[in-house]
């Protein structure tokens, strides 16, 4: 085992999620954190059973079911005539095909589910206010440079700092990210605002020319989470922007008017511009590597960001483990079991906002009947490599998964 700590850049679901994961191995971790105070900005996001499959062997997984939203199905409109082209059930036989459920959760409470677990860990230091600019590293260890000028050293540095990751910015060289041109709105709205006969315990998402609309139930049904996306061709990235209800009607004036309304209930709405990067195949560099989105940030439109990271974070702490805390050895079979996994999410994401989520005419007519020929079993059969029992696309199984959560 390595006495040196493991130090983790970035503070967020996917670094809070590795400190959890090899704390649990027996290694000692410090998480190095720029903001003041540890936390998530955002609203909701969606949980694949895989997503289970890493809370089981992360340590958490009763806390997360407990404060999970299950949803019945995953629904898709037509945002243009306002009729249901296919629902996908994820009651009792999407569970026993996958091994887990699908779920919903503020990205917050998620957030505190993972920082609690590090906070009651002896194995786990948490600082703040504690940026990392870039590193150093020798044969024997990984420095940490903090914009402070202060040096922290360890065993390791995980970049786990997101989007514009400095760590990245070293290790790769990549420049900045890819700007996408779409741009998300989100707000977080108390059940009772949103209308009656739209309160569908589903993941639903009306998807209409260059534009759609996701909605689903947050927080034991007492909010519902709204993401509207506009493909308006931004041309630079922005985040967290206030913006007001007319700004985000624009993109929205052709869709049925009961989509529609779903803006004009919003609360609050802020502004992001999706970017991804180019996938790539090394992440690692000595003692050095990458986890989450800053080794392969991708769009919303599969819905797997944060369940990617909490992969990769089950990933390097099996690795580590398996390597009896040799790094150099553990760094690169781990960066070997998840890039080809991820470049295919990140390719994939691109894909399924073209074709499903924004096509129009024709391009949206053919969509429908495709999508209205499949069968349930035919959706499970398609989106099983990458929710089902293999768990972590082969990386690791479910059945390891679930010996080390006993």
């Amino acid at each position: 085992m390595a006495e040196a700590p493991i130090l983790i850049a970035g503070g967020g679901i996917g670094g809070l999620a590795a400190a959890c994961g090899l704390a649990q191995k027996g290694f000692r971790v410090t998480v190095l954190e720029k903001a003041r105070q540890l936390g998530e900005i955002g609203a909701g996001i969606q949980l694949g059973p895989n997503a289970f499959h890493a809370f089981d062997y992360l340590g958490v997984g009763d806390r997360a079911r407990d404060m999970a939203v299950y949803v019945d199905s995953l629904r898709l409109m037509d945002a243009l005539t306002a009729e249901e082209i296919c629902h996908v059930p994820l009651g009792e036989a999407f569970r026993a095909r996958m091994g887990n459920p699908y779920a919903v959760v503020h990205r917050g409470e998620l957030h505190r589910v993972f920082l609690e677990a590090c906070e009651a860990s002896p194995l786990v230091e948490l600082r703040t206010s504690a940026a990392v600019a870039g590193y150093d590293q020798d044969g024997e260890s990984a420095t940490a440079i903090l914009e402070s000028g202060e040096r922290v050293t360890g065993a390791a540095l995980i970049g786990a700092d997101g989007l514009w990751s400095p760590v990245r910015a070293q290790l790769v060289g990549d420049g900045a990210p890819r700007v996408s041109g779409h741009t998300t709105y989100r707000s977080v709205i108390p059940v009772d605002a949103m209308p009656e006969e739209l309160r569908w315990n589903a993941a639903t998402l009306w998807a209409g020319p260059k534009c759609h609309i996701v909605h689903y139930p947050l927080s034991g049904w007492k909010t519902f989470n709204l993401v509207v996306t506009y493909h308006n061709d931004a041309p630079e990235p922005v985040a967290g922007k206030p913006v007001s209800h007319d700004e985000v009607r624009r993109g929205f004036e052709h869709v049925a008017p009961i989509a529609r309304q779903i803006i004009d209930k919003g609360q609050d709405w802020k502004l992001w511009v999706l970017c991804d990067r180019e996938p790539v195949e090394r992440w690692v560099e000595g003692r050095v590597a990458l986890l989450g989105d800053a080794a392969h940030p991708m769009l919303q439109y599969m819905a797997q960001g944060a369940c990617m990271a909490m992969e990769d974070a089950v990933a390097l702490a099996h690795e580590v483990e398996a390597a009896e805390g040799d790094i150099p050895r553990a760094l690169p079979a781990y960066n070997a079991r998840r890039y080809l996994r991820t470049a295919r999410v990140q390719l994939q994401s691109r894909a399924v906002g073209e074709h499903i989520y924004h096509p129009a005419g024709a391009h949206a007519a053919l969509r429908n009947a495709v999508i209205r020929a499949k069968t349930p079993q035919d959706w499970y059969d398609t989106i099983g490599w990458l929710y089902g029992s293999n768990g972590l696309g082969g990386a690791i199984s479910l059945e390891t998964l679930r010996d080390a959560a006993r």
